[in-house]
């Protein structure tokens, strides 16, 4: 959607009255947040209820629950969600005003841009683990960030929080190249993975982008040594650049990990081959110790204490929709996972099938028509990983199914997968299957959670029986 008028890039200068088009977004009540505690006057509409807009009602900021003309008021910035549609009526209005209007990935960049010290998180994979793991070594280190988190850390009982200091972590989403309107002090690259084909049509495409990102960041690149796209993104850029990854040729990296095969990482963070520490992580996977070394990279080049650092990564216990446990039912653990992208999938049910549970139910949700179908092999792979596999209809966020593709496809290379149309089938066949010892885990980018949550609700109504 092209906004009609140029948003001064001074903007938050000059006004103190914002309005925010779809504010409970798990995007946009971080900055509302960020902006309320900043002094400035919020108000927003949002048609969908959740928890993240009853937080945003709890700051005293008004919300409206359908979208007029009028919600506006003398709002002299209109911010609006990427779900936003062209003919919202709150944007009409604000435009006929000669009101500017950003959308959120706009606005992110001005307010990151307001702390000297703005540390971007990106990549394909792993972005809010790291993102919460990095806010909080530095609030355990005591240098009191503030944070936009694309999950609810437990640390803060959110995704967002405004801190003293002048320094700022946040995720820098790659979709429809989003990240582009940062200009961080820090940048993290994570990894670098074939994903929004959609959009980006190629992963060369992918890797100019990052190239771009990384090149619009003035201090300090923190990149995954381990990664050729990621290392090809930051080549020929005269950063000062620190490593990470499993290899010794990385400047952070671990070393006498626990072989043992548990659920958990633990293992000694070397940098440049000297000890700074034993890190023991609280939670599962390979992915997650690699996320770790990331965070600890950056936190340490910023001046954290190493036992401080070592301490918080301890602590952490895990972002919301993360390998997230909802309970324990008759024996049977239910949990509940964000992964969508063969590689998430394969590191997540890797991780799960490590854990010691009899057997592991994958309840998988396909996301989008054009990943499914292009990453369709992939896929396949990664969902041949645990005992059984369930899945439900593809979702299809904002498609047409131009591909002509079903989850029937991907079940046909899966042996012994059996797929539904509603989450209650879903629900009905993993409860009737589960035995105790067994991990029903639900997966996705989508609403799947809400299958998790109906799953948890049924074990409960059967124990009050």
């Amino acid at each position: 959607m092209a906004d009609h008028m140029a948003v001064p890039s001074d903007l938050l200068d000059k006004v103190k009255r914002l309005h925010f088009v779809g504010i409970g977004g798990s995007g946009m009540c971080p900055m509302a947040e960020l902006l309320h505690h900043g002094g400035y006057a919020l108000t927003g509409s949002d048609r969908n209820e959740s928890d993240t807009l009853q937080r945003v009602r709890d700051m005293g900021i008004p919300v409206f629950t359908d979208h007029r003309a009028e919600n506006i008021g003398q709002a002299e910035a209109v911010v609006y969600t990427a779900a936003c549609r062209d003919d919202n009526p709150e944007l009409l209005a604000a435009r006929e005003k000669g009101i500017p209007t950003m959308e959120r990935a706009v606005m992110l960049g001005m307010l990151a841009r307001r702390f000297p010290q703005a540390i971007g998180v990106s990549g394909t994979h792993g972005k809010t683990t790291t993102t919460a793991m990095l806010t909080q070594i530095l609030m355990e280190c005591g240098m009191d960030p503030s944070a936009i988190i694309g999950g609810k850390l437990p640390l803060i009982g959110g995704n967002s929080r405004a801190g003293k200091s002048g320094t700022m972590v946040c995720e820098a989403c790659e979709y429809v190249d989003s990240f582009l309107q940062l200009t961080p002090a820090v940048s993290v690259i994570l990894n670098i993975d074939a994903d929004h084909l959609d959009y980006f049509k190629t992963l060369d495409n992918i890797v100019r982008s990052f190239h771009q990102f990384a090149s619009q960041t003035t201090r300090l690149l923190v990149v995954n040594g381990d990664d050729p796209k990621a290392m090809e993104s930051v080549r020929g850029l005269d950063k000062e650049t620190v490593t990470f990854g499993l290899g010794e040729q990385n400047d952070y990296y671990p070393a006498e990990m626990n072989e043992e095969p548990s659920a958990c990482e633990d293992f000694t963070l070397l940098h440049k081959g000297k000890p700074l520490g034993r890190i023991e992580l609280s939670v599962p996977g390979r992915h997650n110790m690699l996320n770790a070394v990331a965070a600890a990279a950056c936190a340490h080049s910023l001046g954290a204490e190493p036992a401080a650092l070592c301490r918080a990564l301890h602590n952490f216990s895990g972002v919301h929709r993360r390998f997230e446990v909802l309970g324990k039912f008759g024996g049977v653990t239910v949990a509940d996972d964000f992964a969508h992208h063969p590689t998430e999938l394969t590191a997540t049910l890797s991780s799960a099938m490590r854990m010691g549970y009899r057997q592991v139910w994958a309840i998988f949700q396909p996301h989008t028509y054009s990943r499914t179908y292009t990453l369709l092999e992939d896929f396949a792979k990664a969902l041949a990983i645990p005992d059984h596999l369930i899945m439900t209809e593809i979702l299809a966020v904002r498609e047409e199914n131009v591909y002509g593709i079903q989850t029937a496809d991907l079940a046909a290379k899966v042996p012994g997968s059996v797929w539904f149309e509603g989450f209650e089938e879903v629900a009905d066949y993993a409860m009737a299957h589960a035995q105790p010892g067994d991990l029903l885990l639900t997966l996705g980018g989508g609403d799947v959670y809400k299958c998790a949550n109906r799953i948890v609700e049924k074990y409960k109504e059967k124990a009050g029986n």
